[in-house]
């Protein structure tokens, strides 16, 4: 499979992880507090499971193809390579880590490609690291988190003589902007989104600086101040740090580019201010600040600041616009002769449009399924109108701010679903109508125009109608809804706005989940996880189609539930496209699953070389895919 991940950035809160790592010993020390995010730039490679060896390739970033090198997957072999240093020691010390606790083989890692600048400020080491540990993770299913490859790859990189920090193996994220909070050895993430796309400058300064010195200096500082300048350096990285980080934390949500640079210039002068005095000699940095006031940026920019430990290696430019971002990059090129990346900071795939499934025969409700699909069966709404169940999904899709509905159709069916949603009733039937009809008669016809169909021609599983609709929903997420189910939210955002919301905070895969007892499993799908942060978000680590009860109870316990209880699938689902490809190789090897094309194993592959969340929903799902529900559904759905 491939692996890509960025470099990291810290936009602001440079130096605050290992700050706030003294208040082990002194608590009066505020908490580190920094703004990071991945870069557009990163490490690409091509990872596949060796029996024996770790066997590594390297692209450095002029093209110069490097190895292979071969490391026995042994202990000793490994510690020995990752303590020697060098390019192949951080991927040595990661897989000293994952052997340490993990029964796992070996592995090929090609880095085929590497478009990040190493020793810029931009954690390369720490994005190499990172990789191996998610390589790890996705070819052998550690079932690790986000924050699981974090630590591991943190204490795979201080195996070798580097000395990072936390904060630079924030590139696990990706993109997406994070704030961090570092308390003693406690690190606490919050994942960010912007409103619209803002655009940064990364501009190598082509200079030295010596970091170590600067790491040495302002550790002077801690845990104890003893003068004026030692009191000023814990200032600086601590209540001031903090104010200039939560308030750009609100501008970056905000995408309030002007706010965000002069948020930047002021950092920048407060860290001049009480960081030169500690360290003048690597401070003072005159190649920097000579780019940071150069004249002909300013109609560009909103404002520029240091990056990493500061000093003349590398600095950052907020830029007016993506013209203006390529402006800023011409004139200093040109000018300067000194070489920039882009940074664009973007909102992320959105979810615009919603695939119900509608294409089976409905055999569990024949014969009244022969009359017409059991999507279009009748149900009694709270607001006292008889609507097909189809319809209710539609409206909760569209009511959570969806573009587009495709459904699932057989071919045999498309007139029926067609004639509901786009033909107006007869001039006669229609004047009969009260009023408040009549109006909703124009509203279906309205909402016909935002509903597509896509046919399957066999009904050969769920996995199967999905894939039917893969050149409609085309390369962006897809909210999937069941189409024999109904959804009702016990909250003001309905069950689909929940999911859409879990998505857009942190682009992974998202899927509803209800607390179901043990009695039951046999009729859902079930994941099991850990919890993250938010205490009903789980990341997910398993699905099971139907599972027994004993294999429930061996392996589908989630924590903190009691013991008869699973969570099992609510019927919707937030999907990367990534889905397709997997539904493809599937359709095309024959590969079925009691003869039929499932979704959950690409499900499950989605989840292993992606990520998957789960949600659980504030709301209750009603099914009418059975006659004893059909009539459950009937007596109480109006009622909710």
């Amino acid at each position: 499979m491939k692996i890509f991940v960025p470099g990291r950035i810290c936009l602001f809160g440079e130096h605050s992880d290992w700050a706030g790592g003294y208040r082990r010993i002194n608590a009066d020390i505020e908490r580190g507090h920094a703004l990071i995010t991945g870069t557009n730039q990163g490490i690409h490679a091509e990872v596949e499971p060796h029996p024996t060896s770790l066997v590594l390739t390297s692209t450095t970033y002029d093209g110069t193809r490097h190895g292979p090198v071969e490391i026995p997957m042994e202990p000793q072999a490994l510690l020995a390579e990752a303590e020697r240093g060098g390019f192949w020691s951080y991927m040595a010390g990661v897989a000293y880590q994952v052997l340490t606790h993990y029964h796992v083989r070996g592995l090929v890692i090609d880095n085929y490609q590497t478009d990040l600048p190493t020793k810029k400020g931009l954690s390369s080491s720490a994005a190499i690291s990172v990789l191996t540990a998610r390589a790890f993770n996705r070819v052998y299913d550690l079932k690790l988190t986000t924050r699981g490859e974090m630590e591991i790859a943190y204490q795979g990189e201080i195996t070798t003589p580097s000395r990072c920090g936390r904060m630079d193996q924030g590139c696990a994220f990706g993109s997406r902007p994070v704030l961090m909070t570092f308390d003693g050895e406690r690190l606490d993430t919050t994942e960010l989104r912007v409103d619209s796309s803002l655009y940064f400058v990364i501009v190598d300064l082509q200079a030295h600086k010596d970091t170590m010195e600067i790491l040495a200096r302002l550790n002077r500082s801690f845990p104890f101040a003893d003068n004026d300048t030692e009191r000023g350096v814990q200032e600086l990285l601590g209540p001031i740090n903090k104010r200039i980080v939560h308030q750009a934390m609100e501008a970056l949500r905000a995408s309030d580019a002007e706010r965000i640079g002069a948020l930047m210039v002021e950092a920048q002068e407060f860290f001049d201010r009480y960081a030169i005095p500690a360290c003048p000699e690597e401070l003072t940095a005159p190649v920097l600040h000579r780019v940071l006031s150069y004249e002909p940026l300013k109609p560009h920019i909103w404002g520029g600041k240091g990056v990493g430990s500061q000093g003349d290696g590398t600095a950052q430019f907020i830029a007016r616009s993506e013209a203006d971002q390529q402006a800023v990059i011409e004139i200093i090129e040109r000018d300067l002769k000194m070489p920039c990346l882009k940074l664009t900071l973007t909102t992320g795939p959105k979810v615009r449009k919603a695939l119900i499934p509608a294409a089976g025969f409905g055999t569990r409700l024949f014969p009244a399924s022969k009359a017409t699909k059991k999507e279009l069966f009748p149900i009694v709404d709270r607001d006292g109108i008889a609507k097909p169940a189809i319809l209710l999904i539609v409206e909760e899709a569209l009511n959570a701010g969806l573009d587009e509905v495709i459904i699932i159709v057989q071919e045999d069916d498309l007139p029926d679903f067609e004639a509901f949603f786009n033909v107006q009733v007869s001039i006669e039937n229609y004047n009969k109508l009260p009023r408040h009809f009549q109006d909703y008669a124009r509203r279906l016809l309205d909402i016909g125009q935002r509903v597509k169909f896509s046919i399957q021609r066999t009904q050969e599983g769920l996995g199967h109608a999905v894939f039917a609709a893969h050149e409609m929903i085309g390369d962006e997420p897809f909210l999937l809804m069941l189409g024999d189910h109904l959804y009702r939210s016990d909250g003001e955002r309905s069950c689909a706005q929940q999911l859409l919301d879990a998505f857009n905070q942190h682009s992974v895969s998202v899927l509803g989940l209800r607390r179901t007892p043990e009695d039951q499993l046999a009729n859902f799908g079930t994941a099991t996880g850990f919890w993250s942060e938010r205490s009903d978000l789980l990341n997910i680590t398993e699905f099971a189609e139907k599972p027994t009860v004993d294999y429930a109870r061996e392996h589908l316990r989630v924590p903190g539930l009691p013991d008869d209880e699973y969570l099992t699938v609510f019927g919707q689902y937030i999907i990367k496209p990534q889905l397709f490809a997997y539904l493809d190789e599937h359709i095309r090897n024959n590969v079925r699953e009691r003869g039929e094309f499932q979704l959950t194993s690409a499900l499950d592959r989605l989840r292993k070389e992606d990520g998957f969340l789960g949600v659980i929903v504030d709301g209750r799902r009603y099914d009418i895919g059975l006659p004893e529900y059909y009539l459950e559904t009937l007596r109480t759905f109006h009622e909710a």
